[in-house]
């Protein structure tokens, strides 16, 4: 007759045989399988896809491409004058440097640091062998398979915060993780601050869409960790988007600006879609991403000397034949990797231009066919922030319930994955063999139950039966399973406590702020 290898074992008329029955209920009951093993940092090394020669061929490209085209700041006086008086040569909007000169500016920039929450066990590090994850970006769509595709609100915004604090497979909350279209585009950076700062304790991204919206940002911020705190930490972090080619507008250059003065981290991102934002081959994209991030790095650091930043990227092939974006696609994670690489040497924390991203518009087998080939090369090229970890469709247009549910999953599992496994004499399980002989199962030596809850990642919505099982189950799929896990995922959720004048006084900055401004929608 088969064994169900969890419920019985071969010899049950042996004293040993009595403690393994014993030993199994005890599992049984006293035993619960953890959701993710605690990250702990990098075990496994990056892995290096260019050598020596490739990697200075691209920094020398970089070079040629602000000696001999340059980069524009417009509208940003400011900006320019922080160039020509570190030696920059400036004419009109464009400013060039000499071979090097960008790359001394950039080196005042700390190659790792913290990012405080307001809770302090969830302060993550970025750099060294750390890696942060965090959800989506932007999507002004959302979809479930209740509701379908709709516009976004700021009950969704307020959902995916309440889920990613949730998440132990995430470790940060995020910024604009939707766009949440039913609140006026000048007053909705408060709702999504207070969201951040009252329903999460990780930390946090703040607007960077107008200077006064991430003035806003920063001073709700200090009203809760304090404006001491914040003067010597960094508890939030600023997106800025190069408009590639080679623009900084006056809001980006001003946004970081603000940002780095009251030393809070910068993120610089270059957006390029290869053939459109720049030459179409992965070289070329890697060169001019450089080129762009290590002058917003720079301008960071001629404001404020030690602000700490990231060396970001956002990028992706095009459908030569239609001109609609690909990602996932082997030429694009290329780029992803060799971008960590050029970060590492830069000497800056890498936030890598992948994650789980993907076209599809549907959380289907495309979906994760290409998040999967995204996230791989973007966690073992040895980036330290990965954002779009979780929810992603559309080429970001949509954050999906199903998704966000489906790259939990893979998320954790990815992340004990680069954790590696250890080879101490615990590992081997030497006493087990005294327990279990040739020929008996492994189930309930002493070994197994020290190890049973954090042995093995455990996905959440996999389904590892036997058909008929799944069959009698009502034969789910596994974004169907995933609609029951968010859901039960928001029933669960405990909002973090907080202080209750640090409380009102967040709601009494919103409702002033928004007081004094009519509403606009575009």
């Amino acid at each position: 007759m088969a064994l169900d290898p969890l419920n019985a074992v071969a010899d049950t008329s042996t004293s040993a045989g009595r403690r393994r029955r014993v030993g199994r209920r005890r599992l049984a009951r006293d035993v619960k399988p953890s959701e993710s093993t605690p990250f702990k940092g990098r075990k496994i090394p990056a892995y290096n896809l260019l050598n020596e020669t490739a990697l200075t061929r691209i920094e020398d490209q970089a070079d040629w491409i602000l000696s001999n085209v340059g980069v524009e700041f417009r509208g940003d006086r400011t900006a320019l004058d922080h160039f020509a008086q570190a030696g920059a040569r400036i004419d009109g909007e464009r400013v060039r440097f000499e071979p090097g000169h960008v790359r001394a500016l950039c080196a005042t920039a700390p190659s790792e640091f913290q990012l405080h929450g307001r809770d302090p066990t969830k302060t993550v590090t970025l750099g060294g062998d750390n890696v942060v994850l965090m959800p989506g970006y932007g999507s002004p769509f959302v979809s479930d398979l209740s509701t379908g595709r709709r516009y976004a609100t700021l009950e969704d915004f307020r959902n995916f915060v309440k889920l990613t604090y949730s998440a132990p497979a995430l470790h940060h909350s995020g910024g604009t993780v939707v766009e949440p279209t039913d609140i006026p585009v000048n007053k909705r950076h408060l709702d999504m601050m207070l969201a951040h700062l009252t329903l999460s304790t990780k930390p946090f991204m703040g607007s960077v869409t107008a200077p006064q919206r991430a003035q806003d940002s920063i001073e709700m911020a200090r009203l809760v960790f304090g404006r001491d705190f914040m003067e010597r930490r960094a508890v939030m972090q600023a997106n800025i988007n190069v408009n590639s080619p080679l623009i900084y507008d006056d809001t980006m250059s001003s946004v970081l600006r603000i940002y780095a003065e009251a030393g809070q981290c910068v993120c610089v991102s270059p957006a390029i879609f290869a053939g459109a934002m720049g030459p179409l081959l992965p070289a070329a994209v890697a060169a001019q991403t450089l080129a762009e991030a290590m002058v917003g790095i720079a301008l960071a650091q001629l404001v404020h000397p030690g602000c700490p930043v990231v060396f970001g990227s956002f990028h992706s092939t095009m459908n030569l034949r239609t001109g609609a974006l690909t990602f996932g696609s082997p030429e694009a994670n290329m780029t992803a990797m060799a971008l960590t690489q050029l970060g590492r040497r830069l000497g800056v924390p890498v936030r890598s231009g992948g994650g789980h991203i993907t076209a599809s518009n549907a959380p289907d087998g495309q979906a994760m066919q290409d998040s999967t080939g995204a996230m791989w090369s973007t966690l073992l090229s040895g980036a330290h922030q990965v954002w779009h970890a979780a929810g992603w469709l559309e080429g970001g247009l949509v954050m999906s319930y199903e998704k966000f549910i489906m790259d939990l999953d893979h998320c954790g599992a990815m992340l004990k994955l680069l954790q590696g496994f250890e080879t101490d004499d615990e590992a081997f399980g030497r006493d087990a063999y005294f327990e279990s002989g040739p020929g008996e199962n492994f189930l309930s030596t002493s070994h197994t139950l020290r190890h049973y809850a954090t042995a093995n990642f455990e996905p959440q919505i996999s389904d590892p039966g036997p058909f008929e099982t799944w069959s009698e189950n009502g034969a789910l799929t596994a974004d169907q399973r995933a609609t029951g896990r968010w859901r039960q995922m928001l029933n669960d959720y405990q909002r973090p406590k907080m202080k209750p004048d640090i409380q009102a006084a967040l709601e009494d900055f919103v409702s002033e702020r928004k007081a004094r401004m009519p509403d606009e929608w575009y």
